[in-house]
């Protein structure tokens, strides 16, 4: 997702729904949401999945020892090019400092990478000190927990739509998190709502 628009969808891939995703919005500066998050960030933080590095680099510039984690080379590139660190690295893979993290953020969606956010979770409690939190964006009220098969959808000017080849991903709503979470050995402190936009804060226990 190298262009700037947002002519690209998240497709299930067993009933066909789909999400527009805000790729514009990963390539531009921090929005108000994520100062949000950044407010709630006092030490060591790892942004899993971090993209273009915006929010990297804000937890940056707010004073913050960050760093970036994407299985995406060129979104590796794009958030060192912030002025960011960031490392091209499976989420799974071992990582510094493991079990002494302050933060972990999972934005954008990323709650579903692997397609399992119990497991998921269960690597941010690893990665996390004691007392540490996972500062997680969820789905409105509603669909609760969904795990399946989905794929990139890209609208091309004059030759329609481009599928990508399917991968595992997962949906997890505000109301649905406290069973995911605990399951993962994480607590809900706190369930918000900015810019139209819901989060969680879990803490590893």
């Amino acid at each position: 997702m190298r262009r700037r628009t947002d002519d690209h969808w998240l497709v299930h891939g067993d009933d066909g729904w789909r999400r527009r995703l805000p790729v514009r919005r990963w390539h531009g500066p921090a929005e108000p949401a994520v100062a949000a998050l950044v407010a709630r960030c006092t030490g060591p933080t790892l942004d899993l999945g971090c993209g273009p590095g915006r929010l990297t680099l804000a937890l940056t510039r707010a004073g913050l020892t960050a760093v970036g984690v994407d299985i995406s080379a060129q979104a590796v590139r794009l958030t060192r090019a912030r002025g960011a660190i960031a490392l091209h690295r499976d989420v799974f893979a071992p990582l510094p400092a493991e079990g002494r993290w302050a933060h972990v953020l999972l934005i954008d969606g990323n709650i579903g990478i692997g397609g399992d956010p119990v497991t998921l979770l269960g690597r941010c409690h690893d990665l996390l000190r004691p007392g540490g939190t996972a500062l997680v964006e969820l789905e409105a009220p509603g669909p609760g927990l969904w795990c399946g098969q989905a794929q990139l959808a890209i609208k091309a000017a004059g030759c329609g739509s481009r599928l990508g080849p399917l991968f595992r991903w997962a949906r997890l709503d505000t109301v649905a998190v406290a069973g995911v979470a605990s399951a993962a050995g994480l607590t809900v402190r706190e369930v918000f709502r900015r810019d139209h936009r819901w989060f969680g804060e879990l803490t590893a226990v």
